[in-house]
């Protein structure tokens, strides 16, 4: 989910660098100030002396030495822990002399940690005693000035009170910031023109790292004052979809960048030192977005939830973000309720309100024994009085569910160490049993326990996480009796959160969360009051004039958590659940036929038999043209059609994508993209979005609710000629010689935004790819290219099984047998080949009189569309055409075939549609 997207987005950063360093080395509120070459010498001056050669990282609170080899520890020396600095064997005799001579640098100090030995992520190890490390700087000449810099860092940490080691701290980095600027050098044109720039930290979770941020007239940077992990970040405007005012650590400073529409994974979180610049950027990205983003509100979110556009898993989502909960923040991170309550059956019944939690009480007040306890406590309480002394979601319970994903974040939360193994997460019935039980513990769920990835239920990196009270090792989570699998536990968990129950009920949890039971007296009558330096004006930092209860606050901030910001002022609308249809992921935990997207009256896919296709396909040549539209001006490239049957969509190289309704007999909508053409379309299951590719290099998602272009995936390098979907993947085919596979959302989310798109494999070929086709499976991909080469691919292991030259000039179109067996292909040689998957062998091979630009086949007829505008019917097993059909008046491009497979409709080049029908 949310965290692990961010986690890879981090570790493709660090790749760009390529060190085992990173920020989650440093303590808490700590930086990194710069970097050099450097050789630790052990053992210096003796005949055991060696060098290990490395990078020296000098930070705000501590020394760190990185080896080169992994094979060696990682050495993190605390500033605090040490009693001297300076050049190697400086004294007061010798000391004009060392400086001419020495390019080493001494430590002596009281200790040391010992961080990732061979590369593995485990709790630190402490050395204590008096020591000396000799490092050794590549360039000498800057020796002197590294010694003054940790000397004057070494100040700072001694300092008895932490408000002035802070202080102090902040200076030092101020004037460095000061004495420096953004590189324009690193702007990507020099036709840019500056509008801004800007001291600021990019925030990840649990660390800032502070740097300079400018706008100009096309692009958002950010380059890092030490940089690191990459010189410059860029984000162009012209991709930004949302852009957020945050508070980080409850001041009004912080910044998020989204180029995705509902994806709590930013691309960018900046804190800034002064409110003003925050508000200055904002404004500047948020004025050039006014003309290309539509402002997103709460409750135009709320009506697509109540309306069913938006699933329950979406609605949170929306609503985390917009009461500034972000991943980047744990602090603040997204936070989902429990909505399971049994924990203990072998079958989960989500037709019993028995198995649900209540959602109308927070979980401190799920438990009616503990709840009195509680009260008795509040009601002797002074003011300002709290029911809970812990929050529902704070850094250490995000990192508590995520350690075996997150490892590292829980080392630096917890200064090195993993927590006790009786404390870990263990198990989700002992879980939900404490936050029932337990005097402290009060927690939610994280936006995890409903997505796809079960790698946080998983101990997939074999860490070492101790050893419990009863001898066993903490390994993989115990899972409930009714989840076969982690996967089994999510699926399962996520058709809970968009069962009927909790769509009628989760009004009441958002009411506590995010809503008018959050604050004041209506809080206090849901038993839902938690400590007031949670809540957002629960302080106010900058009256507090003590640097050290300052800095001790806004740690207690951080550590705690915090409440969302307040959304909602009065009781939050109930969803119209009798007109829900639910948009989650299929699955028969919460099916019923109310749920069903099928109109009544309409045959459902599950009633199709093998029977009523095959009876279809043996009347195949009994098709008959019904009516004919033109509503292009060029030729029709993609014919999509929603489930229904009711809107059609098509795509022209005259660069349009219409919906055209066969009801009404009207057309609909038409939408143009770019000024070039459309090659392809396909609708997604949910019929929320039409996909399109186009000639401009790029691939578009059109949202039909909301009626206008959601995003745009720019993928390649020359024209897309061919797009597909399948289980959650698109599958791109383009002139650049290339067929991506980029993994998606869920296919029944109606908003896919790019963001979500990770390209997961590149199929190279020697020359540029003209048609792609999948097979029922997902698992195989036949391409062809304009050399009249088809390709057949292994999707599960992106590798090429076979590689046929099998036509004369482009390969057309080309499509899998239903049973995968066989690959049909047309061409310009105007032939049909039929091509054996597993041998690659070509097994049938026909010519007809002209080339078939396009055809649909069941494994033995073949229906092909001719250049001269004729449907022909093919019985390949005679290697003969049973029947010409009249059609266009010009090449039949594209073809498209219901599921009963008694309908066809098909494009031209005659720039028309056709309707065709089965007449038996």
């Amino acid at each position: 989910m949310a965290f692990t997207r961010k986690r890879q987005r981090e570790q493709q950063l660090q790749l760009y660098s390529r060190e085992r360093f990173s920020l989650l080395l440093l303590n808490l509120e700590e930086y990194y100030f710069e970097q050099h070459t450097a050789h630790h010498i052990q053992h210096k001056g003796s005949q055991k002396e060696r060098k290990i050669r490395g990078s020296l990282k000098i930070c705000s609170k501590s020394v760190i030495f990185e080896p080169d080899s992994i094979s060696q520890p990682i050495i993190k020396i605390p500033l605090r822990d040490c009693i001297k600095i300076g050049r190697h064997g400086e004294n007061e005799a010798n000391r004009h002399f060392a400086k001419t001579v020495s390019g080493a640098i001494s430590l002596i100090f009281s200790q040391v940690y010992f961080i990732k030995e061979h590369n593995i992520v485990a709790p630190y190890k402490i050395e204590r005693g008096m020591m000396e490390y000799v490092f050794e700087l590549d360039v000498s000449g800057k020796v002197e000035d590294v010694v003054e810099t940790l000397l004057q860092l070494h100040r700072a940490s001694c300092l008895d009170k932490l408000g002035d080691q802070t202080a102090m701290i902040t200076a030092i980095l101020q004037s460095r910031l000061a004495r420096t600027s953004f590189d324009k050098n690193r702007f990507q044109s020099v036709s840019e023109k500056l509008h801004m720039e800007c001291k600021a930290e990019m925030v990840t979770p649990l660390v800032t790292n502070p740097g300079h941020a400018c706008v100009t007239d096309t692009t958002l940077y950010f380059q890092p004052l030490n940089g690191y992990p990459k010189p410059v970040v860029q984000i162009m405007l012209q991709d930004i979809r949302r852009i957020y005012k945050r508070r980080h650590g409850l001041m009004p400073l912080g910044l998020e960048v989204f180029c995705t529409e509902d994806d709590l994974c930013s691309d960018i979180y900046l804190k800034f030192y002064e409110r003003q610049d925050r508000d200055d950027l904002y404004f500047y990205i948020a004025t050039y977005l006014e003309h290309h983003v539509p402002e997103r509100t709460a409750e135009g979110y709320t009506l697509q939830w109540q309306r069913g556009l938006l699933s329950n898993y979406q609605y949170l989502l929306h609503l985390n973000s917009l009461a500034d909960r972000s991943c980047s923040d744990l602090s603040q991170y997204p936070v989902f309720p429990w909505v399971i309550g049994d924990y203990s059956s072998s079958e989960l019944d989500l037709s019993n309100p028995e198995t649900f939690r209540d959602l109308s009480k927070p979980v401190g007040a799920l438990n009616q024994e503990r709840l009195e306890r509680l009260l008795t406590r509040y009601q002797e309480m002074p003011e300002p009085r709290f029911m809970y002394g812990s929050h529902y979601s704070s850094p250490g319970y995000v990192l508590f569910y995520l350690v075996r994903i997150a490892p590292e974040y829980m080392l630096c939360l917890q200064n090195g160490r993993f927590d006790n193994a009786d404390r870990m997460f263990n198990s989700i019935a002992e879980t939900w049993k404490n936050c029932l039980d337990g005097a402290t513990d009060f927690k939610e769920l994280i936006p995890e326990f409903y997505g796809d990835d079960v790698s946080f239920l998983v101990n997939s990196l074999k860490l070492d996480l101790g050893k419990r009270q009863g001898g066993q090792l903490v390994n993989d989570v115990e899972l409930p009796p009714w989840a076969r699998s982690p996967e089994d536990f999510l699926r399962k968990s996520r058709a809970a959160l968009e069962s009927e129950y909790v769509s009628e009920h989760l009004h009441e949890w958002i009411d506590l969360v995010f809503g008018y039971k959050q604050q004041g007296q209506d809080a206090v009558g849901a038993h839902n009051v938690f400590h007031p330096l949670t809540y957002e004006g629960g302080v106010d930092l900058n009256s507090i004039e003590d640097p050290d209860e300052k800095v001790a606050m806004l740690t207690q901030i951080l550590e705690f958590g915090q409440t969302p910001r307040q959304l909602f002022v009065t009781p939050h609308p109930r969803r119209i659940t009798p007109k829900f249809k639910s948009v989650s992921q299929p699955s028969s935990y919460n099916a019923s036929t109310a749920d069903s997207p099928v109109s009544p009256g309409e045959e459902s896919f599950e009633d199709l038999t093998e029977e009523s296709r095959t009876l279809a396909w043996s009347n195949i040549a009994r098709l008959e043209p019904q009516e004919q539209h033109r509503i292009h001006k060029e030729a029709v490239t993609g014919i999509a059609v929603s489930r229904n049957g009711s809107s059609i969509f098509t795509t022209s190289q005259d660069s349009t994508l219409k919906m055209f309704s066969k009801e009404s007999r009207m057309l609909q909508r038409s939408i143009s993209f770019s000024n070039m053409a459309l090659s392809s379309c396909l609708l997604l299951p949910g019929d929320a979005t039409v996909i399109s590719s186009s000639w401009d290099n790029n691939v578009y998602f059109y949202s039909i609710a909301f009626g206008r272009r959601q995003d745009t995936l720019m993928g390649h390098d020359d024209a897309v000629s061919k797009i597909c979907w399948h289980d959650n993947r698109l599958y791109s085919a383009s002139w650049d010689s290339t067929v991506k596979v980029w993994s998606g959302v869920p296919a029944e989310m109606p908003c896919a935004r790019k963001q979500h798109f990770e390209l997961l494999a590149e199929l190279e070929h020697d020359v540029s790819v003209d048609t792609i086709s999948l097979n029922a499976a997902g698992t195989l991909l036949a391409s062809g290219t304009k050399e009249g080469t088809l390709t057949i691919w292994d999707l599960t292991t992106a590798t090429l099984l076979h590689q046929i030259p099998c036509h004369e000039g482009t390969v057309g179109d080309t499509a899998f047998s239903p049973d995968s067996r066989h690959v049909l292909s047309t061409g310009a040689d105007s032939r049909l080949n039929v091509i054996d998957v597993q041998t690659g062998m070509l097994i049938s091979s026909v010519t007809a009189d002209e080339p078939q630009r396009c055809f649909l086949w069941d494994g033995n007829s073949v229906v092909s569309g001719s250049q001269s505008g004729e449907l022909l019917v093919w019985d390949l097993l005679g290697g003969r055409v049973s029947k010409r059909i009249q059609g266009h008046a010009g090449a039949v491009t594209c073809m498209w075939m219901n599921e009963q497979c008694s309908s066809v409709i098909t494009g031209g080049e005659d720039r028309q549609i056709m309707f065709w029908k089965l007449q038996y």
